[in-house]
């Protein structure tokens, strides 16, 4: 099962989730172990969920269209949008304390 580590305000939080989980998803259902996730539309509309990826990346397919349109060039500096990932590789996250628009 895939690790998750998340940094938000200064503070960080490791849980595992099941092979092939979504944290948006898992957050709507109440299922995520860290209810720090920031999120909205869960459908890559609003980039309220964006994080960057400080470890795993290498795991994670490429950037969907969705991702390229709402992140631009934050891409490169290597954020994703969380609604659009299906995880099933250990991951570290670091999500802004308010989301860039």
């Amino acid at each position: 099962m895939p690790v998750v580590v998340f940094h938000k305000a200064g503070q960080t939080y490791t849980g595992e989730v099941k092979t092939n989980s979504n944290l948006v998803v898992l957050a709507g259902t109440r299922k995520y172990p860290f209810p720090h996730l920031s999120y909205q539309c869960g459908m890559g509309k609003c980039a309220t969920c964006a994080c960057k990826v400080l470890a795993g990346a290498e795991h994670l397919p490429p950037a969907n269209w969705k991702e390229k349109k709402q992140l631009g060039e934050r891409l490169e500096q290597g954020y994703r949008l969380a609604c659009q990932l299906w995880l099933s590789e250990d991951i570290t996250l670091e999500q802004d304390e308010r989301p860039a628009p």
